[in-house]
């Protein structure tokens, strides 16, 4: 049977005085309004889709830069959960709060650049005041996920050339477009950033859509991925609930559009790459 571990989830609290809402931008997302998924929840969601494990990532649209509700998560189901932080990277206390939450047993950190609230590219991603940050990360191997788009891989290339030992993670493989079919001419920056070895990739239900769109098939779109990054940098999330399927429907979907790829590469892309990049998932 091949072990999956779930390296994109989110979890929100029903209780809002004990977790209180502080989104991201001022403005709650809909979809952590409508659907509010506790982690009991989410282990019970996990256990019947046959997902051994996840990294449950800070929900930045609900809770910004306030991780208890993660990190109570994690606490509460050490053998099934790490977990994926934020903070304001551009605060003199960054680092300070880098290490508060490493100490509530969370084991990435996430940096939200763009998203449903935040459509647009903001473009501190590469300002010097985050570089204390980075240099604390890749001092301790913790790697950095970003929420991002095309139009910020100019601004992480910048951090990537200055700090080449962070591995950093790319949500939704920072959304490209896939439309105009192979080469991918419009991803071309996506794809230049497998010749860094740094850059691991978070592939959802939102790249499997859109690789079956246009000129577009999810066999080539894959088959370039894997050409440029190889299957020990990509790894599978499923941005539930998000996303607004059951998490079973979202793992079908990702184990049919990867059915026709190497047992080994699908073992590394539901399991193997998430363990590399989160080695406490090793030890529970």
């Amino acid at each position: 049977m091949l072990k999956v571990i779930d390296i994109h989830p989110h979890v929100i609290s029903p209780d809002t005085d004990t977790y209180p809402l502080t989104p991201l931008g001022g403005t709650q997302s809909s979809w952590s309004q409508n659907h509010k998924i506790s982690y009991e929840e989410l282990i019970a969601q996990m256990d019947s889709a046959g997902i051994a494990k996840a990294v449950v990532v800070q929900a930045s649209t609900a809770y910004g830069h306030n991780n208890s509700y993660l990190a109570d998560a994690v606490a509460a189901h050490p053998e099934r959960f790490t977990g994926v932080f934020s903070v304001d990277v551009l605060a003199e206390d960054a680092v300070e709060k880098i290490k508060f939450w490493q100490g509530r047993n969370l084991t990435g950190m996430r940096l939200f650049t763009t998203g449903s609230t935040m459509p647009t590219q903001q473009p501190w991603l590469a300002d010097e005041r985050s570089h204390k940050a980075w240099e604390y990360a890749s001092d301790v191997g913790l790697p950095i996920a970003v929420q991002m788009r095309p139009e910020g891989i100019p601004l992480l290339t910048k951090l990537i050339d200055r700090f080449p030992d962070v591995r950093v993670v790319l949500d939704h493989l920072a959304r490209p477009v896939l439309s105009d079919g192979p080469p991918y001419t419009q991803a071309a920056g996506l794809f230049d950033l497998g010749a860094r070895p740094n850059v691991f990739l978070k592939l959802t239900l939102r790249n499997i859509l859109a690789a079956g769109e246009g000129q577009s098939t999810v066999e080539a779109f894959l088959a370039q991925l894997l050409e440029r990054f190889g299957s020990a940098r990509i790894a599978w999330g499923s941005n539930f609930p998000a996303a607004d399927l059951p998490l079973s429907e979202l793992l079908a979907a990702a184990r049919s559009a990867l059915a026709g790829l190497s047992q080994h590469d699908q073992e590394m892309i539901f399991a193997g790459t998430a363990e590399t990049l989160y080695p406490a998932l090793k030890t529970v």
